[in-house]
């Protein structure tokens, strides 16, 4: 059974209890990403996130390392583009002294300038890291073409100027206008005291402010953009966007079935082509990612370089060939059967359920009990897949993004693709 209470303070608490369980999970979600910032303190949400983590009144940066790894804690965070979440998991016998660990760092940290000025260090060398993995680098770039002049195009990190420039007061303001009780709620999933745990979040939630700011939203891009970044490296990671939809629409599961038909596995349409019938990439694979206020689907291809049309023509190909012959029932009742599978095995992870029931509850405001989840896959038709499969079927409307040792040109990697008409439109 899954609980939805909202405590005294405002704090909205959602709960699944696991008597049979030996350890519990929760997380703490702000609804405070990359989202929701200025292009001045893009990255502060995840600067923000490290900073929880260097100190409280009650306990130095050691200390919390040294608690939690005493009580046997798996404690960590992560910042997105709409939500923070502040997470630990433990046995149930400790689950009390693991929250009020968290609860510390959330209601009680320090923000000390000396630890922020070591954490900027720290941060900027996340940065370089990003920056020289390409296949990761490359999303940031695509999203900003994706999503642009949209709050979805900011990247998570920042820039390397803002990382720099970014203060106390910039990181106490910011915490002061989202870290708010109607903007937070808290996940729990496994084997614990709901009523003594109401208390503990009661008590120390409280300290926040009461409300945040409205929300922006934008309208998405028609316009395809693109972008290209020479860099000394041996292969072309090269990345196509188009914006869908977000993570409440029906065609939630449409999506995600014609994703994995046209490249998300050994089987699917793009492995097979562009890998093994051509021999053109490694790597090849199209996946989505949705948020509360829009989505994209996308296909990622490494390859040699001095192959980037003949890829992209291969692309266009397994769309265009995709949207004309259609996605067929026993295909779409088979992705729906993996989707399932996948779904089903997640639910084995207190973790895991914790994430979906926070997400869930931030984002949209409700949560999905199994047999809603299950029902909406199983309720997905054949005519809804090909309908998706038509809607993202036109190369020419995605945006892209490159990371090459060459110094490529979109429109000329347009014009020499085979069996594509147009070109590049800039933006």
């Amino acid at each position: 059974m899954i609980e939805v209470r909202q405590l005294p303070c405002g704090v909205r608490l959602v709960m699944e209890k696991l008597p049979e369980r030996q350890s519990a999970s929760i997380g703490i979600w702000v609804g405070a990403g990359s989202a929701r910032e200025t292009g001045k303190n893009n990255g502060v949400s995840h600067f923000i996130e490290h900073m929880f983590f260097k100190g409280t009144k009650t306990r130095d940066q050691y200390q919390l390392a040294r608690d939690t790894d005493d009580l046997g804690c798996d404690m960590n965070a992560f910042t997105g583009k709409e939500a923070t979440c502040f997470h630990i998991k433990a046995l149930s016998s400790v689950f009390p002294e693991a929250v009020d660990i968290l609860l510390d760092m959330l209601c009680n940290s320090l923000f000390d300038e000396a630890e922020m000025e070591k954490e900027r260090g720290v941060i900027l060398e996340e940065f370089n890291m990003v920056c020289d993995t390409p296949d990761d680098y490359i999303m940031d770039l695509l999203d900003e073409k994706v999503f642009r002049r949209t709050p979805l195009a900011k990247p998570v990190l920042g820039s390397r100027s803002n990382i720099r420039g970014l203060r106390r007061e910039d990181i106490l303001d910011y915490i002061q206008t989202w870290y708010t009780r109607d903007n937070i709620v808290v996940s729990v999933v496994g084997n614990f005291d709901e009523e003594r745990l109401a208390s503990q979040l009661d008590e120390k939630l409280s300290a926040f402010g009461a409300h945040c700011p409205a929300k922006r939203k934008a309208a998405m891009p028609e316009v395809p953009g693109y972008t290209s970044l020479k860099k000394d490296i041996n292969q072309t990671h090269i990345a196509l966007g188009i914006p869908t939809i977000a993570l409440d629409s029906p065609d939630y599961y449409a999506q995600a079935v014609v994703c994995d038909v046209l490249g998300g596995s050994m089987s699917s349409r793009l492995f097979q082509n562009i890998r093994e019938r051509k021999g053109l990439a490694y790597s090849v694979f199209s996946a989505s990612e949705s948020y509360a206020a829009g989505g994209q689907f996308y296909i990622y291809a490494a390859v040699k370089p001095d192959t980037e049309a003949e890829v992209l023509a291969a692309i266009g190909e397994e769309l265009k060939g995709l949207a004309a012959e259609g996605i067929s029932q026993h295909q779409t009742e088979v992705v729906k059967q993996r989707l399932k599978s996948g779904f089903i095995f997640s639910l084995e992870s207190t973790n895991s359920r914790m994430y979906r029931l926070g997400k869930n509850m931030l984002l949209l405001g409700r949560t999905y009990t199994e047999e809603e989840t299950m029902a909406e896959i199983d309720a997905v038709t054949q005519e809804q897949v090909n309908r998706f499969a038509q809607r993202i079927a036109d190369i020419r409307r995605y945006s892209g993004a490159a990371i090459s040792p060459l110094g490529l040109e979109w429109e000329e990697l347009w014009n020499g693709s085979q069996g594509l008409n147009g070109s590049a439109k800039r933006s």
